[in-house]
């Protein structure tokens, strides 16, 4: 794709967030471009409001669609009409000014009518054909709206702050082009990143499919096999022994016997403390931790010696590692010293190649979780040590191809993803000029070019 060209010339943009535009722009606070008001909730102890509705009706979520085409729900006419709910047209704007996580701040384009709750915006832009550049502009710019407004707290946006926004202002022919370019050239850009995530998706479920079978066919393809009476297992070499977990390791149970857990007092010391997002963001070993116990903390708690493979069984449940140092853990955790003749690494391939029968007998409530018995319970095939080291090396060898593989895509997702910042960016304030911009014939996803403007 040829290097985009940049405009004759330009002039300091007193905007707040870029500093020269082409000359010939303009800039206006977003108040003097629209029309911007707050949507309504109905009331939720009235469920009439909620059954049976036919006014479409979306919440803060909605903007994570970029485009929105589906309403969240549908409200009813009366529910409309004794709240402060307005509708919204389609190609309207909406911004959501409070939610969850990273919402606050995202914009979304409408391409239905419809109504939205309380923590949201709607931006009807007063010139149709600005509507999508606008939409850009905002995009480009959700940091600093959200630093703006607080940062990650969860209030501070509000209708006045939207207003207050200063905007670049082209021409509508200019609008429409910029508009049509990024709607091309990030949609490219985003099918690029979906296969990257797709192939991502592909390794972890062949990761599964490789452990699995190494850990319960073994590498020789032509020892005979037997059927193990177990669902997950299946055919299994016949020279494999099979028993349930609890046979083939000690197994117990992290302990934390204070309420309430998240007593200050108990923490800030000089003893590890593990827990369920530790063992989750752990690779093979257990190098790093996020919180300590003082001399109170680990006196209600239970320790752990080096070398305990580790699992979690609430929140992540299922995901082991094996500990690097002595450290405590909650009930949430659970711990494993292997029996003679099992090696503490296969144990572990042994476990990750059972976390679906593991998932299966969890306990299914607000929570899936494990206990010391479900998990002894299960029952798995274990060859000889020699055996066992030969599935190891295997194993560690071919995961590590797929690491590197994943770690290959995350990187061009993240390339990706700067480049399509970068080229919102350079589209928007006029960086680069794309009034002679002509979409081609051809849907052939071409990887861009870096943005040198």
């Amino acid at each position: 794709m040829a290097k985009y060209k940049a405009y004759p010339e330009y002039k300091d943009s007193g905007v707040e967030w870029c500093t020269v535009l082409p000359r010939g722009w303009k800039r206006v606070n977003l108040r003097w471009l629209s029309n911007i008001y707050a949507g309504g909730t109905p009331s939720k102890n009235i469920m009439d409001y909620w059954e049976n509705g036919t006014v479409p009706w979306i919440n803060s979520g909605a903007v994570n669609q970029s485009y929105v085409t589906e309403p969240s729900t549908f409200i009813s006419k009366a529910a409309f009409e004794n709240s402060s709910a307005k509708w919204i047209p389609k190609g309207a704007l909406v911004v959501a000014l409070a939610g969850q996580g990273k919402t606050k701040g995202m914009v979304a384009q409408l391409g239905i009518n419809t109504t939205c709750n309380q923590s949201m915006a709607a931006i009807v832009l007063h010139s149709e054909m600005q509507s999508s550049y606008i939409f850009w502009w905002l995009t480009s710019n959700y940091q600093n709206i959200r630093n703006m407004a607080g940062g990650d707290l969860r209030d501070g946006l509000n209708l006045e702050l939207l207003g207050n926004v200063q905007c670049p202002q082209p021409s509508d022919y200019e609008c429409t082009k910029i508009s049509m370019f990024l709607d091309h050239e990030t949609a490219k850009i985003d099918n690029l990143i979906e296969k990257q995530q797709q192939l991502i998706e592909l390794l972890k479920e062949k990761r599964q499919a490789v452990i699995s079978h190494a850990v319960t066919k073994g590498l020789n393809p032509n020892v005979p096999m037997k059927d193990s009476g177990v669902e997950w297992l299946g055919e299994v070499p016949e020279h494999w022994s099979l028993k349930s977990f609890r046979y083939a390791c000690l197994i117990y149970r992290g302990k934390f016997g204070h309420r309430p857990r998240n007593d200050p007092s108990l923490y800030d010391g000089d003893y590890p403390f593990i827990q369920t997002g530790d063992v989750a963001r752990a690779s093979k070993f257990i190098e790093t931790y996020s919180q300590t116990l003082n001399e109170k903390g680990k006196a209600v708690s239970q320790l752990f010696p080096s070398g305990t493979l580790m699992m979690a069984i609430a929140a992540n449940i299922g995901d082991t590692a094996i500990l690097g140092f002595e450290a405590y853990a909650p009930d949430s955790v659970v711990g494993f010293k292997p029996y003679q003749n099992l090696h503490l690494e296969f144990l572990r391939y042994s476990f990750m190649a059972a976390l679906p029968a593991l998932e299966q007998t969890s306990t299914q409530s607000t929570q899936a979780n494990l206990n010391i018995d479900r998990i002894g319970a299960v029952k798995a095939v274990f060859p000889s040590l020699e055996e066992q080291l030969d599935i190891i090396d295997y194993l560690d060898n071919m995961l590590c191809s797929y690491d590197s593989i994943e770690e290959n895509a995350n990187q061009a997702i993240q390339l990706l993803q700067e480049r399509r910042t970068a080229l919102i960016s350079a589209a928007v304030t006029g960086k680069i000029d794309v009034r002679d911009w002509v979409a081609p014939d051809t849907q052939e996803v071409e990887e861009p070019e870096e943005i040198t403007a």
